[in-house]
């Protein structure tokens, strides 16, 4: 096992603006490199964000005010490309920072698309349906011009399913006048989604674990996994890791968790879920109790996988962590100090950029689906996810070893590269002179 020692990074004060704690993994990767200055120039701020109020008519006949934006960080690669989420704690400087990893993302999974993102400022939980459908379109009616097949394309995010994404991209194709699949990825299958996009984000990031196995020593059939954040990206990680031998000892949401080191069926927790609306109670193969969100990041096992929301793991737990390896399948689960601290204990942290790239990975093949109207099944989807998650991350494992970094500083310095050949194939400063 490689154990080179992390970057260290100074504290950074949690009231620092996110996208310039985030800004900060672009300038250790910048270290690494021979970067001309212009695209670090090109890197520092968005190239554009919009933002809007939305103005929603309730059930009730009032109107409600709603917080919005857009960002689209940067397109030399290709039209920027990011999801949407509803939440209350949705923000400009949150929303440029995820468009800021989604450039990176992109990059490191050699996708042809620029980082984008959007949101609203809003707990979707409590909207009835068709309020909900109101604030969808008109999310879309304010940012049409902001969006489009060629310039930006949006996805789902958090709290924003298939059925949202539906109503978003029926009202863009009424703007435009005529069909418009590929404006919008993430799409249901009868509205020209693709196969295998449910579980695209947590399947890829089962295969960057399953690729690296045995450079981590990890037995499957002795592996013990916890997951915090048990949706979409959770459940399906689990279901597929579980499939394989791996016993997941623990699992938890916003409402709290369960724990059984003699291993849980997330068929059944899952189940227990949907008819209860709570993991808490769901049994496992032991004696299963309730755990918090807190104490599941710092049980002992092998894999943690982090699903659910940023800033998750930071210095005031990061000693605590025994986990030997953490999959991030949430967006910036771990600060960059903490993940400093973590790598020189000789913890390895398979970065989101990384990670999680396999959504946008499979959008992407939405969108060629789209653009060509021919449509493939789920196995050639999860081949070509597969092919590229163990390219990418075989790249990202052999440049940790080669110079001696975290995986998260790799990853950012293999995507860096490919951007900064963008940059450079238009001129610098010295073609110029």
């Amino acid at each position: 096992m490689n154990t080179a020692k992390s970057t260290v990074v100074p504290e950074v004060a949690a009231t620092t603006p996110m996208l310039e704690r985030a800004r900060e993994n672009l300038r250790i990767a910048c270290e690494k490199l021979n970067i001309h200055p212009d695209v670090i120039e090109e890197l520092q701020a968005p190239r554009e964000t919009l933002a809007v109020t939305l103005l929603i008519r309730m059930d009730d006949g009032t109107r409600r005010a709603f917080p919005a934006w857009r960002c689209r960080y940067n397109d030399r690669r290709g039209p920027t490309k990011g999801g949407v989420r509803f939440h209350p704690n949705v923000s400009l400087d949150g929303i440029e920072t995820l468009a800021f990893w989604m450039t990176f993302k992109c990059a490191v999974a050699n996708l042809p698309f620029g980082g984008g993102k959007g949101g609203v400022c809003v707990d979707s939980k409590l909207l009835s349906d068709t309020e909900l459908e109101r604030l969808s379109r008109t999310y879309i009616e304010a940012f049409a011009s902001f969006i489009g097949p060629d310039r930006d394309i949006l996805a789902p995010d958090l709290y924003t399913n298939g059925i949202v994404i539906a109503w978003m991209a029926d009202e863009y194709s009424s703007i435009t006048g005529h069909p418009s699949a590929t404006a919008i990825t993430g799409k249901p299958i009868a509205f020209g989604g693709t196969e295998g996009r449910v579980d695209a984000t947590a399947r890829g990031g089962y295969y960057a674990l399953r690729h690296l196995e045995g450079s981590f020593g990890i037995d499957p059939d002795k592996a013990t996994v916890a997951i915090q954040g048990f949706g979409n990206m959770g459940y399906h990680c689990a279901k597929l890791l579980h499939a394989d031998g791996y016993r997941i000892i623990a699992a938890s949401d916003s409402m709290g968790g369960v724990y059984d080191p003699d291993g849980l069926d997330p068929l059944s927790v899952m189940e227990h879920k949907h008819e209860t609306g709570t993991l808490v109670g769901a049994k496992g193969h032991g004696k299963t109790r309730r755990i918090s969100n807190a104490d599941l990041l710092e049980l002992d096992c092998d894999v943690l996988v982090p699903a659910a929301l940023e800033s998750q793991i930071t210095t005031e737990n990061c000693d605590q962590i025994k986990a030997r390896v953490v999959l991030e399948l949430a967006n910036g689960p771990v600060s960059l100090e903490a993940d400093a601290r973590m790598t020189a204990a000789g913890r390895l942290i398979v970065p989101d950029i990384l990670a999680n790239s396999s959504g946008v990975t499979v959008s992407h093949l939405e969108w060629v689906q789209n653009r060509s109207g021919y449509y493939w099944d789920a196995s050639r989807i999860r081949n070509a996810l597969k092919t590229t998650m163990e390219t990418e991350t075989q790249a990202v494992w052999a440049l940790h070893n080669e110079i001696g970094v975290s995986m998260r500083e790799a990853a950012y310095v293999h995507g860096l590269r490919r951007t900064a050949e963008s940059v450079e194939a238009r001129g610098t400063k010295a073609y110029f002179e």
